[in-house]
C-alpha cells in the first residue's frame, strides 16, 4: 500500500499535500520554503519516505491556452529533480483560485499566510489526479 503526494510547486513556496493509502481522500501536509532548493527537494523526499509515497503529481500551471509558458517549464524542471518516484504531471491551471475559494468558504483567513493557499492548491492539483 502506498500515498500519492501532491506539490504546488512556486517561485516561493511548495504546497504538499497527501493521499490516504484508499486514493480516496487529499490532506494538505505541509508548505516548504522553495531555496535553498536543495533543501526543499530532501524534504519533498524525507516526506514521501515518512509517508510511503510512490507517486508525486507535481502541478504544472499551463497557460490557458494550453501551451506550456515560463512557469510551466520551471515546474517540469523541478520535478525531474525528485529522483526514485513515479512523476506524474497535471495540468494545474485555476487551482490557487479554487483554493483562495475554499479557504474562504471555511473562513480562513489566508491574506497573510499565502502557504495555506499553497497546501490546498496542492489538494486541488492531487483531487484531480485521483479523480481520473
Amino acid at each position: 500500500m502506498y500515498k500519492v503526494m501532491a506539490l504546488d510547486v512556486g517561485t516561493k513556496r511548495i504546497g504538499v499535500a497527501l493521499s490516504d493509502f484508499l486514493l480516496v481522500i487529499a490532506t494538505p501536509h505541509s508548505c516548504i520554503p522553495r531555496q535553498p532548493e536543495n533543501k526543499a527537494i530532501e524534504e519533498i523526499i524525507k516526506i514521501a519516505k515518512e509517508n510511503h509515497v510512490e507517486k508525486i503529481v507535481v502541478g504544472v500551471p499551463k497557460n490557458m491556452d494550453g501551451t506550456i509558458g515560463f512557469q510551466a517549464k520551471d515546474c517540469i524542471e523541478f520535478s525531474q529533480k525528485l529522483n526514485g518516484f513515479d512523476i506524474i504531471l497535471e495540468d494545474e491551471r485555476l487551482t490557487s483560485e479554487e483554493a483562495e475559494e475554499r479557504l474562504r468558504e471555511r473562513r480562513v483567513d489566508f491574506r497573510k499566510n499565502k502557504g495555506l493557499v499553497d497546501m490546498e492548491s496542492a489538494c486541488v492539483i492531487l483531487e484531480q489526479y485521483l479523480g481520473k
